[in-house]
């Protein structure tokens, strides 16, 4: 979902939101995560100024795409790019190197911050949010952690928009399950 309205997320359901991302698995229970939350107006344009700024000029046109899926992908990509100012939350997925106890290393922050990343994606929809996974920091990773202190330790994984859909959720388009299941073998 990349169509919000601007109305207000009350801080319960993020907080609502936010215990599912911290009910997800870790390698050892480490919980190597941290959110960070950005739901203030002024702190909340600047972000999304930073982010769009970073990834507008990535996006190729939709209509230089003939797959019809990619097109419907790009040409959402493009409208949260065009209505970033009025997504009312903002939760980027942070993850330090926690595990292993013994040998902190940053190839594990993955394996915990996605499955964080992924409740807090189910939660909101469970709860008729709308939310989608973005890597917008990229582009802009060094004024994003600067604008919200984030320390040079943590990684920022997944930058998630959270708002109230401004159109109906639709069934999710996948490919088939025999495409992409392999029984005893590849």
């Amino acid at each position: 979902m990349r169509h919000f309205r601007p109305d207000p997320v009350p801080d319960a359901l993020i907080r609502e939101i936010l215990e599912a991302g911290i009910c997800a698995p870790s390698p050892g229970n480490s919980q190597g995560w941290d959110f960070v939350v950005v739901r203030e107006l002024p702190l909340r344009h600047e972000l999304a100024g930073m982010l769009c700024e970073g990834v507008r000029p990535l996006l190729p046109p939709a209509s230089a795409v003939s797959d019809p899926s990619k097109r419907r992908l790009l040409e959402s990509a493009h409208h949260l790019v065009d209505h970033a100012l009025d997504v009312p939350v903002w939760v980027l997925v942070c993850g330090r190197p926690v595990y292993p106890a013994s040998a902190p290393s940053v190839d594990w922050i993955a394996s915990a911050v996605y499955p964080a990343a992924q409740n807090i994606l189910i939660a909101a929809r469970g709860l008729g949010l709308g939310a989608t996974f973005t890597t917008w920091h990229m582009p802009s990773e060094a004024a994003v952690r600067s604008l919200l202190a984030i320390p040079d330790d943590a990684r920022i994984a997944v930058t998630i928009p959270i708002g109230w859909p401004a159109r109906a959720f639709g069934p999710v388009r996948r490919k088939p399950l025999d495409d992409v299941a392999h029984w005893e073998r590849w």
